[in-house]
């Protein structure tokens, strides 16, 4: 392994890295910082999980310190990416590094107030991490210019083009100087991605640490058969209540929600990831799943992408993906920078042919075993436990303090008291509709 001093960091960066508990370079680290930090085109291709940000971050971020200070509303690096979570992210794993070089990172993504980007353009950013919509709305209000940009790095470009936001990348791009220097990282590099190479990289160097398969000696793919749709239920609840971080995924939005309804109502401290929460609900699952306190995150493909959080021990496909490559990345949220992680497939009758073929395009060697909510074999491949506590509030929302009963029956007796009505004495002979003689 090669130390980071060696592939020619300067000394508080390596401090910062070395704090971190980052001595030696992963495999794209070491193929790359050199390329960078001279001035090259890079293409990279490397799997999930093997350091791709500071491949590109960390050269990025030194060539910036030799440019000198970039002027307000106008940076001088440009990172794009597909997602939010991905793109805060990449700038909360460089904000350090960069601290150390005297730099400043911003992000600016959207569903986020636009005032909060426009004041920190205001000031000076010297790398700006973006997704590309919200970039465009800065430029397009005249608050963003690229023309001073040195460097654009491109993360996940063929997630980008999945999610067609290739229009507004060339766009982007088209606005940054014609002698830029250009990093393009992606799992593949086929259609659309292969055109933003061939336009804006200039003879690249080419770096692929490992073919785009979810194939990592230190992830386990398994299959559980189950026998019908209640089974099915059940046996999630079963794996929503194992020790450790667990990311199920299915495919609609709606799913999940009703998911995390369902597990909440259990006492499984469940918290949902899509496209149509807020940034401030999106913000809020992700901090708790990385901190812990949220044991059980579950996402759409969203979620696939953007999240790089270690120490999750298991992926579950409540409903499998629809192609190979969601499988993939799916896949990678565990196994991450070479620890280990289980990946289990929820496999209906009907799915089986279905799974077996994806499995096979996405070469993945899988086991196949029949379970049911108590077999042991459940519990010996994912840690599934029944969970049987009280019901928990819908995320966000403070639990119900719990009345003593003592006390509500006092105050429901004080009630009582002073609502009972006391009959009006009348004298007699008072009545109503009394007939005068």
């Amino acid at each position: 392994m090669t130390s980071f001093a060696e592939l020619g960091l300067p000394v508080p960066l390596v401090h910062v890295l070395s704090n971190q508990g980052m001595r030696e370079a992963f495999p794209i680290q070491e193929a790359t910082i050199p390329d960078v930090l001279a001035g090259r085109d890079v293409l990279g291709r490397g799997p999930t999980g093997s350091g791709k940000t500071f491949a590109f971050g960390l050269p990025t971020l030194v060539r910036l310190s030799e440019l000198g200070p970039a002027s307000p509303g106008a940076p001088r690096g440009l990172i794009l990416s597909p997602t939010r979570e991905l793109t805060m992210q990449i700038r909360q794993r460089l904000d350090e590094p960069a601290a150390s070089l005297g730099l400043t990172v911003a992000d600016v993504v959207g569903g986020v107030n636009i005032n909060n980007h426009i004041r920190a353009l205001s000031r000076r950013v010297d790398l700006l991490v973006a997704t590309p919509g919200r970039a465009q709305d800065l430029i397009n209000q005249g608050y963003l210019s690229l023309d001073d940009v040195r460097i654009t790095v491109l993360d996940e470009a063929d997630h980008m083009a999945d999610m067609g936001f290739i229009p507004q990348v060339i766009k982007l791009l088209d606005r940054t100087p014609k002698k830029g220097q250009r990093l393009l990282f992606s799992a593949t590099l086929d259609g659309d991605v292969d055109k933003i190479v061939n336009r804006y990289l200039h003879r690249p160097v080419t770096h692929s640490t490992a073919p785009a398969q979810a194939v990592v000696d230190t992830m386990r793919h398994v299959q559980l058969l189950v026998a019908d749709r209640e089974t099915h239920t059940e046996t999630v609840a079963r794996i929503a209540g194992r020790e450790g971080k667990t990311i199920m995924f299915m495919r609609a939005k709606h799913r999940v929600d009703r998911q995390v309804k369902k597990l909440r109502r259990i006492g499984i401290n469940a918290m949902g990831l899509h496209g149509d929460k807020s940034q401030g609900a999106r913000t809020r699952a992700i901090e708790g799943f990385a901190d812990g306190s949220v044991p059980v995150l579950v996402a759409t493909d969203i979620a696939a992408r953007g999240i790089d959080i270690g120490d999750v021990s298991l992926v579950v496909h409540i409903d499998p993906p629809a192609e190979h490559k969601a499988y993939v990345h799916r896949a990678g949220r565990t196994a991450r920078a070479g620890t280990s992680g289980t990946v289990v497939t929820l496999v209906q009758p009907e799915q089986r042919d279905a799974v077996a073929a994806l499995m096979r395009k996405a070469n993945v060697t899988s086991t196949v075993v029949e379970v049911t909510p108590d077999s042991p074999e459940l519990a010996t491949i994912t840690g599934a436990q029944k969970v049987t506590g009280a019901p928990l509030p819908p995320p966000g929302q403070p639990a119900k303090p719990k009345k003593n009963p003592k006390s509500a029956k006092s105050a429901k007796s004080g009630r009582s008291a002073r609502n009972t009505k006391q009959p009006i004495a009348r004298p007699r002979g008072s009545g109503r509709g009394r007939r005068r003689s």
